[in-house]
């Protein structure tokens, strides 16, 4: 393991509950120690001899770890959220770019954790020169962790990877940029920032550090999709202007089918379904729920609680299997509740 922060400790950590033996190291001495100590290394040192080695550092960082680690005779991988550029550099039969799709507000080696890739997307971007035998470890190594494996061209994954996740964190930087302007005018902004607002800035709260390098690696993909998004804020500026109902209404009901479509986990989305259900913002309600899956043996594979910018209420989404949709909401409506349910497809 080359670098021990959030993702790379947390990898350490799952892969000793597998069974594996983690050698790890980490420029700062101190948290390669802290690495050590949380449970997510069995030593530290340089991972000589390593069967794979996965590179956790910043992506500007990477390409240059990866080609110490492939100095070896093992596999290397990485973490790195930007793909076309690393795999360019290092271009190596053993090496398998890789993105788990997964983090936390948590930051460093303190936040890791073992389940934190269970459930989640992670992408990987072998090329025509990968080694078979190397693709092949790394992507079952990886699914022993509880993640589905994606596989994209690297350059696709970075296209991809610009529009679910890095323009959406400059969006929410800046959107916390605005409302704390606005705050140092009237202290109340903020106090009021609740729902929806807090949902879509959630990742701002994220590690700033990798971000400089991130953008830079990826900037044609990432200015390319901000002047999209610019058009496209353009329009529902002239759309509100305008008083135009049927044309706001038109784009949010788009909007709202486009969110309700995304997939979850590992599933087939055509036989999945989605339970909402309006709860009253008080403790235990979630477990209630959940609880009440688990008796009736409903496995719930997403669940998503949205609350209402005003006052205690909200919904509670479930993504079931369609067969038992209708078991589930049955039982919910014995106890009060009132779900409503509906096909993804």
């Amino acid at each position: 393991m080359v670098g021990t922060g959030l993702i790379g400790g947390s990898i350490g950590l799952a892969l000793r509950g597998r069974g594996w033996h983690v050698t790890g190291c980490d420029r700062d001495p101190v948290r390669a120690q802290q690495a050590l100590a949380r449970g997510a290394l069995d030593a530290v040192g340089e991972p000589e001899g390593a069967e794979v080695t996965f590179v956790a550092t910043p992506v500007g960082a990477v390409a240059a770890q990866a080609a110490a680690a492939l100095k070896g005779q093992g596999v290397v991988t990485d973490v790195g959220s930007v793909k076309a550029s690393i795999v360019s550099a290092v271009d190596h039969p053993r090496f398998v770019g890789g993105h788990p799709m997964a983090g936390s507000e948590q930051e460093g080696v303190e936040g890791a954790d073992a389940s934190l890739f269970s459930g989640s997307v992670w992408v990987l971007t072998p090329v025509a020169g990968t080694d078979a035998h190397a693709h092949a470890l790394v992507r079952s190594v990886v699914s022993s962790l509880g993640a589905e494996v994606v596989e994209l061209a690297p350059a696709r994954h970075d296209e991809l990877v610009a529009v679910v996740s890095h323009v959406p964190h400059l969006v929410a930087a800046a959107l916390m940029a605005l409302a704390a302007g606005r705050a140092e005018e009237h202290g109340v902004v903020l106090r009021l920032a609740a729902g929806g607002f807090r949902d879509m800035t959630r990742v701002a709260s994220g590690d700033p550090g990798m971000w400089p390098d991130v953008c830079a690696e990826n900037a044609p993909a990432i200015v390319e999709l901000l002047g999209e998004l610019e058009v496209a804020l353009a329009r529902v500026r002239a759309t509100v202007a305008a008083g135009d109902r049927e044309g706001l209404l038109a784009l949010l009901a788009e909007a709202r089918a486009a969110r309700r479509s995304l997939p979850v986990g590992a599933h087939d989305v055509a036989d999945l379904a989605e339970l909402r259900v309006p709860v009253t913002d008080r403790p235990g309600v979630l477990a209630e729920i959940t609880t009440l899956a688990t008796e009736l043996g409903v496995n719930i594979a997403s669940v998503e609680i949205v609350h209402s910018s005003e006052g205690d209420a909200g919904v509670v989404i479930l993504v079931v299997r369609s067969e038992l949709v209708g078991r589930l909401g049955d039982a919910l409506a014995t106890r009060g509740y009132h779900p409503t349910g509906r096909h993804l497809v």
